[in-house]
């Protein structure tokens, strides 16, 4: 069980990073497109991180879905481990 927590948590982590870095990524090429077309500066990073919302949104729609599906798996396992621990401690559960 543990090396069940481990591979989970490796897979919940790297979906997260893969989500952040396609963020990055989106950012600073939209603010490399505005340097070259000669937005420089605060300006022009300000305005590839307003620009990056929306396409982040719309462009990472996948990532994002899977990232949420993780973490909704992990909520949803440490509730069913607190029941069971729970029924456990009441005494609730069937002797075997």
């Amino acid at each position: 069980m543990n090396d069940e927590r481990k591979f989970s948590a490796g897979r919940w982590l790297g979906s997260m990073w893969l989500y952040t870095a396609l963020r990055f990524g989106l950012f600073f090429a939209l603010w490399g497109v505005l340097y070259l077309a000669g937005l420089h500066g605060f300006l022009g990073a300000l305005v590839a991180l307003v620009l990056s919302m929306p396409l982040a949104w719309v462009l990472l729609a996948a990532p994002r879905a899977r990232f949420a599906a993780q973490i909704e798996q992990r909520v949803n396992t440490r509730r069913e481990q607190r029941t069971h621990l729970d029924e456990k401690l009441s005494g609730d559960e069937d002797e075997n």
